[in-house]
């Protein structure tokens, strides 16, 4: 039976995003619980098995790119990316293999910036420290997350401590922090920037630099831009009376990455930003998104296959109710076939 939808699973789908590798990178050698894929369309998923030389119950493999460059040699692929999260209900690694095919959707990322611009010296040890909590906080177990001033506040009071001080870093330093978004060369620096500036007080001011974010070539700071930008989502959400527009497009073109990260972090801030099922956004995956997401929807981890579920739903019409009914009869397969027969 799998369990019904709830707020609550999906802010543990994001906050999931920070811990994922805690416990894989623990253990040693980690062995795999789940294998999926993303992006074999046209590809015999039984080819991309054999080049990937592992299955379910065999450790990880030894060299990723080795791996990745076997499944590339492939005729009709043009890249491929292995990426191990955390964790099974075995507390073992799931393994998401993902590819790009020739010809399908591709997301283009800007040039790393090249520019001069530093955060000041005193950023940095807090955001290590901030780290170091999260990763602390997700070995004891479950950590609950407040978005609902706009920001993230994690149930965990070390974490909380470190992240209210966000809170007067986004308010002193909002220029020197969008400078180091849009043009600092150092990649950890900009991913600082994208997760600090979203505490900022001013919403608004910042949310054209978050969004100029999700082009960013870098893993972390298009992952922190998304975060950033849900929890924006959210308060907006709480109070549709402040003057706050998240544009989707590249939110929408990231569930179509070759990044398994991009793909979960874009669907899950996707589905705040669709709970008043604004048409143009639904419009805007039902045409660009679809196909990604029937193969998100049908992954094995609930928790990572629910967002896309839901989102696939609202863009084929179908109730929330009608959703929530199937996902907790363990129908949802039979949701997915319906909506992609529709398209």
């Amino acid at each position: 039976m799998l369990r019904p939808i709830s707020l609550r699973l999906l802010s543990t789908c994001l906050l999931g995003v920070c811990l994922l590798c805690i416990q894989v990178c623990a253990q040693d050698p980690p062995r795999v619980g789940v294998i999926d894929f993303y992006g074999v369309h046209k590809t015999p998923e039984a080819k991309v098995r054999k080049e990937l030389g592992i299955k379910e119950g065999d450790m990880l493999p030894r060299s990723k790119g080795g791996t990745e460059e076997r499944i590339e040699a492939i005729p009709g692929i043009t890249e491929a990316r292995l990426e191990a999260v955390c964790c099974d209900a075995n507390h073992k690694a799931i393994l998401y293999v993902g590819i790009e095919e020739k010809g399908a959707p591709h997301f283009n990322y800007r040039p790393p910036p090249s520019g001069e611009a530093q955060l000041p010296a005193n950023i940095a040890p807090i955001y290590a420290r901030f780290l170091g909590a999260v990763a602390a906080a997700g070995q004891k177990g479950p950590v609950s997350e407040d978005l609902t001033r706009g920001h993230s506040f994690m149930s965990d009071p070390k974490v909380r401590a470190l992240q209210e001080a966000f809170v007067d870093l986004a308010t002193t330093y909002p220029t020197e922090l969008r400078n180091v978004l849009r043009e600092g060369a150092n990649e950890e620096q900009r991913a600082m920037a994208a997760y600090i500036l979203g505490y900022a007080p001013n919403k608004m001011r910042v949310v054209n630099d978050l969004q100029y974010a999700l082009q960013d070539p870098d893993d972390t700071v298009r992952n922190n831009a998304m975060r950033s930008l849900a929890a924006f989502a959210v308060l907006k959400q709480k109070d549709p009376t402040v003057e706050l527009k998240i544009e989707p497009i590249w939110l929408v073109a990231l569930l179509n990455s070759l990044i398994w990260g991009d793909r979960h972090t874009a669907a899950v801030t996707l589905v705040t930003i669709t709970e008043q099922r604004d048409p143009e956004t639904l419009s805007l995956i039902k045409e660009r998104a679809m196909p990604a997401l029937a193969e998100m929807a049908s992954w094995k981890t609930l928790a990572h296959a629910l967002p896309a579920y839901i989102l696939m739903g609202r863009a084929g019409g179908l109730k929330e109710s009608e959703l929530q009914d199937a996902w907790s009869k363990g129908q949802r397969m039979a949701i997915i076939k319906k909506v992609m027969a529709e398209q």
